[in-house]
């Protein structure tokens, strides 16, 4: 009986134990790498100027005023206005929904389903190895904005599809860097001890060795989160994002094209705020990488 009751509690206290021990490691590799910050903090508030972009937007991003149309930028309209009069600020924090929501659906799918096929060919082995691999490799050979150009233009431009072809260009990355890792820990010997006990195959994939390689995972996701934002913004560029007049960065872009020579801040704006989205990431990324690598954190 006091097995029974001390069991759980070990268990939570072993989980609390490392759960601290990543946050630390993680923090430690931060404050070494300060860069790591300025990525987080960039992207944290990104996300929250447009979580809160309905109550800080100054104007409604479809309301349209022909008199005031491509408007340069001024105390009234601090990004200036775009051919039918809408207020480009306004528009680039809507839009920024729009962007994190399909890349974080995308990638969060990616992650799922890749780190599963990943786990499922490393752990096997065998013939299953082979095929699930070689069909990946299929699907590496297109270029991520060629695959989701392709699956876009099958399926028709919406929100949905075009998280469905984002997330269909990511899953090979991912199933390639959890088969890795994998490989390495299905023969290390708490494995070996998990399968001498008795352990279902269920539980060693997803008990013991997707914590070990959900760290490499994590950081997969956040430069392909990145990866995931530029293919959303260039399919809109070439017409096949969400469908006008909702506001999409890659969609500005593109009108802003359309008059570059008289209204330059029509596509300079949205396109500022993809290259701090992607370059907060990326350094985000670094931050994780350095945190889970210990050669880069200079341990022994």
């Amino acid at each position: 009986m006091t097995n029974a009751a001390t069991a759980p509690l070990s268990r939570a206290a072993y989980l609390r134990s490392v759960a601290a021990a990543m946050g630390g490691g993680i923090i430690k590799a931060f404050n070494a790498n300060k860069t790591s910050w300025v990525g987080l903090g960039g992207f944290l508030i990104v996300v929250l100027l447009a979580v809160l972009a309905p109550v800080i937007a100054p104007y409604d991003p479809l309301d349209q005023n022909i008199l005031f149309r491509l408007k340069p930028p001024s105390a009234e309209h601090w990004l200036g206005t775009d051919f039918y009069g809408r207020d480009t600020l306004s528009r680039i924090l809507w839009g920024a929904r729009i962007s994190l929501t399909i890349g974080l659906l995308a990638i969060g799918s990616a992650m799922v389903i890749g780190t599963l096929i990943g786990m499922v060919a490393g752990y096997f082995g065998g013939r299953t190895d082979i095929i699930v691999m070689q069909v990946m490799d299929v699907l590496l050979a297109f270029p991520s904005l060629i695959l989701g150009l392709i699956v876009v233009a099958m399926m028709g431009p919406s929100v949905a599809n075009l998280v469905i072809a984002i997330a269909l260009t990511a899953v090979p990355p991912f199933a390639r860097i959890a088969r890795a890792p994998t490989i390495a820990v299905k023969n290390r010997e708490f494995i070996e001890a998990g399968r001498a006990l008795g352990y279902s195959d269920l539980r060693l994939m997803f008990g013991h060795i997707l914590p070990n390689i959900a760290p490499e995972i994590l950081v997969m996701g956040s430069l392909w989160l990145a990866t995931a934002i530029r293919v959303e913004a260039s399919l809109a560029f070439i017409g096949l994002g969400v469908s006008p007049p909702t506001a999409t960065w890659g969609g500005m872009i593109r009108e802003g094209f359309e008059n570059i020579l008289d209204s330059f801040w029509l596509a300079l704006f949205p396109s500022l705020a993809i290259l701090i989205v992607v370059f907060a990431l990326n350094l985000l990324g670094d931050g994780l990488r350095d945190a889970i690598d210990p050669r880069l954190r200079g341990e022994e």
